[in-house]
């Protein structure tokens, strides 16, 4: 994690709507005359996600960061842009806890502990936050005391939490089980360096849900790491994982749609065998907490339509900037829409996706792979 603090950077070590949409097709025939059994109604079910990346809503440790009207941390346009989902998903990279006692020794000038009041989880649920993932490096700044306050706290006021060691979250939206794992780069989470285990906890969801979502908390940070590579990528001498390799490999055990974060900076997008792949979402808040400087300010909503197999249908991208105190705000002039798109054509030049100065995602590969399963 870097922030930005006296003239320099300090490393930390650290959906969505979903709404059924119904295309009926109703064939006319002469049934009553021949005597025909009708045929049935074929329907079409999507589900549309929106996702944002990291959240760090002020701290009370080790100094006092908080605001004093926490309802301003999520301005009524950005708030507006969260809406109209069936399942709205985050990365809450702080705890909700009043546990005193940090797991980190934040007497050095490159470590910090975040710790937020618990009361903050109802904010959360009222913005409308379905699922969050608890899975990255800041879970236990306050040791197991601390994560479990959080865990409990979160799913108290409604928000279901993912990335507990060897968790799967089984959730139904209109009647399609759909299952979410949470990983990260540290032993207690279900860690992005061990593809095997974690492709046996993808086959374990698959058991029981008809699509499998993945958050992945991986990379390196800041402004260097905005290129993602097919390589193991480290932090500060932290093996921070391939998230490329990791990512297709979920895809490849039967993921459907994979969520980046921690990287601090929006990545490039691609969808790999018809499924999407973000690879950062970038910070999304950081009250007094984050550094907002260059791309670290860059954010944005990722909305992503699937259908019921799980293959990317359509999206779009909502342009967010963070204000110099981490607070998000509409961006009208599309900045991160740019910086998205431009990345993705560099780090995929073959990519079939296209996105528009709207901000929309469109995928040419989508159609042929509808009339394969047609066939």
């Amino acid at each position: 994690m870097t922030f930005f603090k006296q003239n320099y950077f300090i490393h930390l070590t650290g959906l969505a709507v979903i709404s059924l949409l119904t295309s009926s097709f109703t064939v006319s025939n002469s049934s009553n005359i021949n005597n025909k059994k009708p045929l049935e109604k074929v329907e079409d079910k999507y589900i549309t996600i929106k996702a944002v990346g990291d959240i760090v809503a002020g701290t009370n440790f080790p100094d006092y960061r908080l605001p004093r009207n926490p309802n301003q941390l999520f301005p009524k346009p950005v708030r507006d842009k969260l809406k109209n989902s069936d399942i709205l998903f985050g990365n809450y990279e702080s705890t909700l806890t009043n546990h005193p006692y940090t797991t980190k020794d934040t007497t050095k000038g490159a470590v910090f502990a975040f710790r937020s009041p618990p009361e903050y989880a109802s904010l959360f649920s009222q913005v409308g936050f379905d699922v969050m993932s608890v899975a990255n490096n800041h879970a236990m700044d306050f040791g197991k005391k601390g994560f479990s306050d959080t865990v409990n706290n979160l799913n108290a006021a409604g928000v279901k939490t993912v990335g507990a060691k060897n968790q799967i979250l089984y959730t139904k939206v209109k009647n399609i089980p759909v299952a979410w794992i949470g990983f990260c780069f540290y032993e207690y989470c279900n860690t992005v360096q061990d593809i095997q285990k974690a492709k046996a906890l993808v086959n374990q969801a698959r058991q029981k849900a008809k699509i499998v979502i993945i958050s992945m908390h991986v990379g390196a940070e800041g402004s260097d790491a905005l290129q993602v590579r097919n390589a193991t990528e480290y932090f500060y001498g932290e093996n921070r994982g391939n998230s490329i390799l990791f990512a297709r490999s979920m895809v490849d055990a039967g993921a459907d749609l994979i969520l980046g974060h921690g990287p601090h900076v929006p990545r490039a997008m691609e969808v790999y065998k018809g499924k999407l792949i973000a690879y950062s979402l970038g910070n999304f808040l950081g009250y007094k907490t984050f550094s907002t400087t260059a791309e670290k300010g860059d954010s944005l909503v990722l909305e992503a339509k699937i259908n019921q197999d799980g293959d990317f249908v359509s999206g779009k991208i909502d342009s967010i900037r963070l204000d110099k105190t981490g607070i998000p705000q509409v961006d009208k002039y599309g900045q991160t829409i740019d910086l998205v798109r431009s990345l993705t054509k560099r780090s995929f030049p073959n990519t079939k996706i296209s996105i528009s100065q709207k901000g929309e995602i469109s995928f040419s590969g989508q159609d042929v792979a509808r009339k394969k399963k047609l066939n």
